[in-house]
């Protein structure tokens, strides 16, 4: 069984590892809204408000940090007015990226809002800028956040809400090199500049404007919207209009035309999968690189607010729905990612992971059939990694790894990182290899253990997945693999799997 080392600092943390690096995403987009949050108050399925409990209680085990809303591309095809006062009187309008179908606007802001505050939840209000008026967005960000008797603020109370809301996240648009219109660099910053200077903070919300960033590998649209801010590092500098950049990247075995299937693959494409998920590394190093040249204090921050795997869809849905299974390898794709996120703390300050149901990699499941909902593998490992939330990284350097080439680079097969928090730590670890067992040593210093445990996340097979016949096909256990070494502890890694292990410092 091969055996790496680990070793980790415990006495040098590093920088926050924000909770916000585990947000999710939920857009106008298949049954993400409509039969994933929102069944309407006459549904047989337990409710409030048309808002489904059973997704609300099991959301709430992931600390959820934060929900990003309207889209996505129907970011920029939603007008906020649409979705307000009462619900047989709202306009309907065509969702014209997902289905090409009728939206009745049956979910608006109020409904939003309120899912948020069930959650516990931080709102992300993702504005339109493609198809929408400054005017427009800067009424939506009153309506929602100012206290007195101002026209958008008295419109809220006559549909039903007195007291304001926080809504400390807003974006300005959303992929405007693309859906959200097909701009240059150029043209979107100077809209960015101006769209973010109307959305205004009100009362004491303050709001964090996030422009719309760079697609997968796109330095040079990173490198336009930093020039626009101007000289960031001068004395006496006012606020900058946006306060960060967004980044998009997906993760698939094929190609933009034939992504692959969820469930049916072979080895070489379990290893391209997270060969592919591996390059975030890359990516928010370069895109830190471009931005630290004209922010090197990092005042900025970047928010990968798309990310996750995208897979042909299920056989028989919807195209446009984009509805697909989730098995271990997305759990370790995740993982990848969330060992990345925990390195770059310093300038990512968010994530947001496409979808939270019922889309792309999804947190839950429901069955429309029967209405039962499932908890993905990418579940667990959200839930598992609850610990790292708001804790100091801690520098986790991998020794003598094994390697496989896929994908023109280099995969380790072990991922590590590492936190502190409230005299305790927890280690991250990703064995990538879908058929060896591997053993690693904990090399910890700095700090005395005074006691440990450890989960893991497996199965039988690398494309096991949850279903409402069998719902823990892949679910978390305890883990009696670790025991103490000389350098402090030894960890068992069965083949593709993701184990924590909680140390307890004395």
């Amino acid at each position: 069984m091969p055996s790496t080392r680990v070793v980790i600092d415990l006495d040098l943390p590093g920088a926050t590892i924000s909770r916000h690096l585990y947000g999710h995403f939920a857009e106008h987009l298949g049954r993400c809204i409509y039969g994933g949050f929102f069944v309407g108050e006459g549904s047989d399925i337990p409710n409030e408000g048309g808002i489904r409990l059973d997704v609300v209680e099991a959301l709430r085990e992931l600390k959820i940090p934060n929900l990003r809303w309207p889209g996505g591309c129907f970011a920029d095809d939603y007008h906020w007015r649409d979705g307000i006062g009462p619900r047989d009187e709202r306009p309907r309008m065509v969702n014209s990226h997902w289905g090409d179908v009728v939206e009745d606007n049956s979910f608006g802001t109020h409904e939003f809002m309120q899912l948020c505050e069930m959650l516990g939840a931080d709102a992300y209000v993702n504005g339109n800028v493609g198809s929408g008026t400054v005017r427009e967005m800067s009424e939506w960000i009153e309506y929602l956040t100012r206290a007195d008797d101002s026209p958008m603020a008295s419109l809220r109370r006559q549909n039903g809400r007195d007291e304001p809301w926080k809504v400390p996240f807003f974006g300005i648009g959303n992929e405007a090199w693309g859906c959200g219109g097909n701009m240059r660099a150029e043209t979107y910053a100077d809209l960015a500049r101006q769209y973010a200077t109307y959305v205004r903070n009100h009362g004491d919300n303050t709001v964090y404007r996030i422009a719309a960033g760079a697609n997968v590998d796109d330095y040079e649209w990173t490198d336009v919207l930093m020039k626009a801010l101007g000289c960031l590092g001068c004395d006496g500098q006012g606020s900058s209009p946006y306060q960060a950049l967004s980044l998009h990247y997906y993760t698939m075995s094929g190609s933009w035309e034939s992504k692959g299937s969820a469930t049916e693959f072979d080895q070489d494409e379990w290893y391209l999968t997270l060969s592919r998920a591996y390059r975030i590394e890359e990516l928010l190093t370069r895109h830190s690189t471009v931005m630290d040249r004209h922010d090197p204090r990092r005042r900025v921050g970047l928010v990968l607010d798309e990310w996750g795997t995208w897979w042909d869809v299920e056989p028989g849905t919807n195209p446009g729905f984009l509805y697909q299974q989730n098995t271990l390898r997305d759990a370790l794709v995740a993982s990848v990612h969330f060992d990345a996120f925990h390195r770059h703390a310093d300038r990512l300050v968010m994530a947001n992971i496409a979808q939270t149901v019922n889309v792309l990699q999804a947190m839950l499941l429901t069955d429309p059939d029967t209405g039962a909902l499932v908890k993905t593998p990418t579940f667990h490992v959200f839930a598992m990694n609850t610990g790292h939330h708001d804790a100091q990284a801690l520098a986790a350097h991998v020794v003598d790894a094994d390697t496989r080439a896929s994908d023109g680079r280099d995969l380790p097969l072990l991922s590590a990182s590492a936190s502190t928090k409230d005299g305790a730590a927890l280690v991250s670890l990703s064995n990538l290899d879908a058929e060896q067992a591997r053993t690693v040593v904990l090399d910890l210093r700095g700090a005395d253990v005074a006691g440990f445990s450890a989960r893991v996340l497996t199965a039988a097979s690398t494309a096991e997945h949850n279903t409402p016949q069998n719902p823990d096909a892949v679910a978390p256990a305890a883990h009696d693999g670790i025991r103490r070494h000389e350098r402090g502890l030894e960890v068992d890694l069965p083949a593709h799997s993701y184990v924590t292990v909680s140390l307890e410092l004395a």
